[in-house]
C-alpha cells in the first residue's frame, strides 16, 4: 500500500506537494518542519563547546554566473516553489538549512557548488 502512496506522490508537482502537506499538517494536527534545536542551558559546562559540532547553517553567499543552474540546485536540496528559489539566489545570501547535520550540509555544499554557487557552512 505505501509503495501505491509513494507511486502517487512521485508524480505530483511541487505546488501540489505543498498543498498536500498543508492539508496534512492541518488533517493531524502536526508540523511538517524540522526540530529545532534547545539552547544550552546557561550554566553549561565548557567541555560541551569542545565536541564535535553536529548541526550546520548552509548559506548561499553568491549565486556565480550560472544562476539557473543554481536555482535548480536549490530546488533539489530545499522545498523552495520556482518562484522563491530565483529570488533566493538573486537575493543572496540566503540561509538553506539553519540545522543541518554535517552530511546533509555537505552534500547541499557540493549540489550548490557543483552548479556555480559559493556555499558557506558555518
Amino acid at each position: 500500500m505505501s509503495s501505491k502512496i509513494v507511486d502517487e506522490i512521485s508524480k505530483m508537482s511541487v505546488m501540489d506537494l505543498a498543498e498536500l502537506v498543508k492539508e496534512i499538517e492541518e488533517k493531524f494536527g502536526v508540523s511538517a518542519a524540522a526540530p529545532v534545536a534547545a539552547a544550552p542551558a546557561a550554566g553549561a559546562a565548557p567541555a560541551a563547546a569542545a565536541e564535535e559540532k553536529t548541526e550546520f547553517k548552509v548559506t548561499l553567499k553568491e549565486a556565480g554566473s550560472e544562476k539557473i543552474k543554481v536555482i535548480k540546485a536549490l530546488r533539489a536540496v530545499t522545498s523552495l516553489a520556482l518562484g522563491d528559489a530565483k529570488k533566493a539566489v538573486e537575493d543572496a545570501p540566503y540561509v538553506v538549512a539553519d540545522a543541518a547535520s554535517k552530511e546533509d550540509a555537505n552534500k547541499m555544499k557540493k549540489t550548490l557548488e557543483d552548479a556555480g554557487a559559493k556555499v558557506e557552512l558555518s
